[in-house]
């Protein structure tokens, strides 16, 4: 009896410690989009980086941080961010554009077309990007493909 008593004691005690630090871990994320809506990215790239240390499978940080990279013309951390995005869902179609574009901003043909591909097959936000991505790689094409075209 003693010792259920003590089992449910200690218990009661470390969720009644975790609780305040378990709600300023959710709203790191809340305060970061915050900010970034603001425009401040400063501030919203800390509380992105803060939520990624207590959430690191938390997708939309990655991808806002890669938001804010872009704005910053930080083209390493903006692909290093895309690149854990995709890492974490495969799917999120606008890590697969954003990191498309940047591909193709780097005139990396064959990882744009790849990228590409798998963004017209798994489009849900973002479809009506389609033409427009595709345009870009257009323009890409290296002229020995076109010459086979």
């Amino acid at each position: 009896m003693i010792r259920n008593f003590f089992l449910i004691y200690a218990l009661f005690f470390c969720i009644l410690i975790s609780s305040p630090s378990l709600a300023n871990q959710l709203s790191y994320f809340d305060e970061a989009l915050s900010h970034y809506k603001k425009n401040e990215l400063v501030k919203s790239k800390f509380f992105f980086e803060k939520d990624i240390v207590y959430n690191p499978k938390n997708e939309k940080s990655y991808l806002y941080l890669a938001k804010i990279f872009n704005t910053q013309e930080n083209v390493k951390e903006e692909e290093v961010n895309l690149n854990n995005v995709l890492m974490l869902n495969p799917l999120n179609d606008e890590a697969i554009y954003m990191l498309a574009l940047l591909k193709i901003s780097q005139s990396d043909y064959e990882r744009s077309k790849e990228l590409i591909d798998k963004f017209v097959l798994v489009c849900k936000t973002m479809c009506l990007k389609k033409n427009e991505i595709t345009e870009k790689l257009k323009k890409l094409i290296p002229e020995d493909a076109k010459d086979n075209n």
